[in-house]
């Protein structure tokens, strides 16, 4: 017996069902491509097979002092934000590798943690660097 009334969930959630559907997380290195065609097949693929992805995990590395290094890596990041959202994901994991300069990187990757909210997944970062958004 539930102990939580029918009031309190959400009224989309109330018309949900279960589906026969493996959650799976996925590296991104698997991704041949962000190009929303390749995603496609992918996700095309991956429905074939009765999987979902659930989490895209991309690794990271902010081993440079540099500010343009640091860019190009947060929009390499982007890009699988991107991703996960075309592909259905509910979150992006970055897991970072090494940090030269903390103090260059939280920024970026709050601001990449807002964007990823605002395409509706969660950024969650798995390293030396906490981020606050």
């Amino acid at each position: 017996m539930s102990t939580t009334s029918a009031s309190d969930r959400d009224p989309q959630i109330d018309g949900c069902r279960p589906a026969d559907v493996t959650p799976v997380t996925l590296d991104a290195s698997a991704l041949e491509s962000t190009a929303p065609q390749q995603l496609r097949e992918f996700k095309r693929a991956l429905i074939d097979q009765g999987l979902t992805p659930a989490t895209l995990t991309v690794d990271a590395c902010f081993d440079e002092n540099c500010s343009l290094a640091t860019q190009d890596e947060i929009d390499r990041i982007r890009r699988y934000v991107r991703a996960g959202a075309f592909l259905g994901v509910g979150t992006v994991t970055v897991a970072i590798d090494e940090v030269a300069d903390p103090e260059k990187v939280r920024p970026a990757l709050s601001a990449c943690a807002e964007r990823a909210d605002r395409d509706g997944l969660t950024l969650d970062v798995d390293g030396d660097v906490s981020i606050e958004y």
